[in-house]
């Protein structure tokens, strides 16, 4: 009997850990376009890569909205593989894709900014690695080969964190080249305008209808929001599509860190106001 109840403890605490190192995930997606994607409870992520270049060649981060709970990736990513787009873009209950990052920065992308225009990388991502990994916290780096910037050749390696229990991830971009200052912008895309705003000093937050409703018409409301201690200005701007950035300027080689998060109204946070608290409180 001492022995059932041994194993039957052992194997309680097995699945125990299985399911906290269910809580985040991150990894390259050759079968989807080299995309790389990330997730934990709540937010659901993806970039790029180098198979998609020309359609589109964009740094904006993708999101995929999701009710708390499971991971979901790689799941959506399965039935890519059966269907096609159109699986992923569609609500089975917990989510879907219908953001629609386009050539922009999407939900929390970054690029230098020169006279009003974002500058973006000439690729996709064309490189990454894992660089910690635990059951709560993941942290990866995409590297973007130089591009030219002003008569200047630049490259961004963008370390990002996620981790288990919250709504936001954290950026850490480090660009690198022969210039002397660099004004970086990082943000979000603003779509065809927004139904709420806010802004503050260092951090911004909207609230607007799902941006890709090309498979599903009625797709709630997406809240998008970054944070950048420390951050210069929080402009809109108009060129390169309508964004909403924060700013600031960084030398060779400098770390500069925000935090970017998303949720949606099918989730837990079902108003702007509850999410612009939320943002507010970091």
């Amino acid at each position: 009997m001492k022995k059932i109840i041994c194993i039957g403890l052992l194997t309680a605490a097995l699945v125990s850990c299985s399911q906290q190192e269910a809580k985040v995930m991150a990894r390259f997606v050759p079968e989807r376009m080299d995309d790389f994607v990330w997730e934990n409870e709540y937010v659901c992520y993806r970039a790029y890569g180098k198979a998609l270049e020309g359609n589109p060649t964009s740094p904006g981060f993708d999101v995929w909205v999701k009710t708390p709970g499971a991971l979901v990736a790689n799941s959506r990513y399965e039935g890519y593989l059966r269907e096609g787009d159109r699986y992923y873009h569609t609500d089975r209950g917990d989510g879907k894709d219908c953001y629609k990052v386009a050539v922009s920065l999407g939900a929390g992308a970054s690029a230098p900014l020169v006279d009003g225009q974002l500058i973006y990388p000439a690729t996709n991502f064309r490189s990454w690695e894992i660089v910690d990994s635990s059951a709560t916290s993941i942290s990866f780096i995409l590297h973007y080969p130089a591009w030219e910037v002003n008569g200047v050749e630049v490259a961004l390696d963008k370390k990002i964190t996620v981790e288990s229990g919250s709504y936001f991830c954290k950026a850490e971009d480090c660009y690198t080249g022969d210039f002397d200052t660099l004004m970086i912008a990082a943000g979000i895309f603003t779509h065809d305008g927004w139904e709420d705003c806010y802004k503050g000093s260092d951090r911004f937050a909207i609230w607007e209808k799902a941006s890709d409703t090309s498979f599903e018409p009625e797709d709630g409301m997406i809240g998008a929001a970054l944070h950048m201690p420390g951050a210069e200005s929080v402009i809109e701007l108009e060129a390169n599509r309508p964004h909403i950035v924060a700013t600031r300027k960084v030398v060779p080689g400098e770390i500069l860190s925000y935090s970017f998060g998303s949720c949606w109204s099918k989730g837990d946070i079902k108003d702007s106001s509850s999410w612009f608290e939320m943002l507010k409180a970091l």
